[in-house]
Formats: C-alpha cells, structure tokens, sequence
C-alpha cells in the first residue's frame, strides 16, 4: 500500500541516489549553473560558444570556420550557425578563401576586439568567483581533473 501522506507542496523532492551518483548529471548541474551565472556576470547577448569562437578568432585570424569549429569543440554546423550569428552582430568577418569558394575564412571587427576585450575581464572575474571555494594549487588541479575528464568522454564519442 503506497504512503497516503502527501508531500509537502514547497518541499520540492530531492534527486534520486542513482541520479547524483551519475557523473553527467552532475556536469549538467554544473552547465545549467554556468549558463545562468554567465548570463548575469559576463554577458547576456553573448553566449559562450560565441565568446568561444571569439577567442578562437583573436588568437588565430584567417582560419577556416572548419578548424576553428574542433578548437572551440562545436561540430560544423553549429559553428557554421554561430559564425553567422557572429557576423550579423558586426563581430567577426567572414571572407572566402581563394584557393577554395567552400572555406569561410574567420577575422575579428574592430567591435568583436572591443566585445571580447570586454567579455574576457568579465570572463576571467567569473572565473575566479567560479573557484573560489578553493585555494590556487587546488584551482589548478580541478582545471587540470575537468581538462582530463573532457579529453576522455571526447574520446568516448569517437569510439562510439
């Protein structure tokens, strides 16, 4: 016979055992905080695959979207949405490489220099904030835990 007691309306339930045991629910925990957070502390136009591919582009200019997708980690396409995305703001241009009318070659405006500059100091504060829980050896170990996680579970996609 089930409980007839009913629970508590402002109560809500607590997540299963199996659940927060489980690795991924706990990134996406993290993602979901990370989205909100980013929105309030760093930019809310600006998503982070877009301050990614930013980067990306300031730290290497007149590469193809194709090479700038695997750097930021987006599959084509969603790189190919982003950089449009991009491009309608007035970010980034987007030129045709000669020697192939297929490759779209990837250049920062002056107003994408001044959105990163921008974004990348709020950035860097979120960043901090994000970690402060621990101390500098420790900061540097769970970038180095999470760095190594990532590598794996992308390379588990490619075996898959």
């Amino acid at each position: 016979m089930a409980d007839e007691t009913a629970p508590s309306p402002s109560t809500p339930p607590r997540a299963p055992a199996a659940l927060t045991a489980a690795p991924g629910y706990q990134v996406r925990r993290l993602y979901q905080a990370y989205l909100a957070v980013w929105i309030r502390a760093v930019d809310p136009t600006l998503t982070g695959p877009q301050f990614a591919v930013l980067q990306a582009v300031d730290s290497a200019p007149g590469h193809d979207q194709r090479s700038m997708a695997s750097a930021v980690a987006l599959d084509t396409s969603t790189m190919a949405d982003v950089a449009r995305r991009l491009e309608k703001r007035g970010l980034i241009v987007r030129r045709t490489a000669a020697d192939d009318g297929r490759r779209k070659l990837l250049y920062l405006t002056e107003e994408g220099e001044r959105t990163l500059h921008d974004a990348n100091s709020r950035a860097r504060r979120l960043d901090e904030r994000l970690l402060e829980p621990f101390g500098a050896e420790r900061r540097e170990e769970i970038v180095h835990l999470l760095t190594s996680l990532a590598d794996h579970w992308e390379g588990l996609t490619e075996d898959a």
